[in-house]
């Protein structure tokens, strides 16, 4: 049985850190993909496709939710959604805005972003 989260003993084993690690990043590759399908969604010009975007964003966000669900198991909730939400902003922001859609970053938004990355390290140390 793997290791779960106890607030007497918070120390996860090898095996739980892989399981957390994979759960995150499954979590950052479907919230870009949400994001990523409803800006998609909105920018189309037929309701096929607004509708189909529309199915594919809300199918990833599920995931999201189920991934947050399973790292539950593992981390306390002040960590998991910090954590997890504070990734989603730096993978939509730059993951899908800048990479995918070539939207401009300006200046102060990459310092907000290197703000939130310092928030989600100092959330996650003890």
């Amino acid at each position: 049985m793997l290791k779960r989260y106890d607030v007497a003993q918070s120390r996860l084993t090898t095996q739980s850190w892989a399981i957390v690690g994979a759960l995150t990043a499954a979590n950052l590759l479907f919230n870009i993909v949400a994001n990523a399908s409803f800006k998609v969604s909105a920018d189309s010009r037929t309701w096929r496709d607004f509708l189909f975007w529309q199915i594919v964003g809300n199918l990833a966000g599920l995931i999201t939710v189920l991934t947050l669900t399973g790292l539950l198991r593992y981390l306390p909730l002040h960590v998991a959604f910090p954590l997890t939400t504070g990734l989603m902003v730096i993978g939509v922001q730059v993951g899908a805005a800048h990479w995918l859609f070539q939207e401009s970053i300006a200046p102060g938004q990459w310092i907000g972003t290197g703000l939130v990355v310092a928030g989600i390290l100092l959330i996650g140390t003890r």
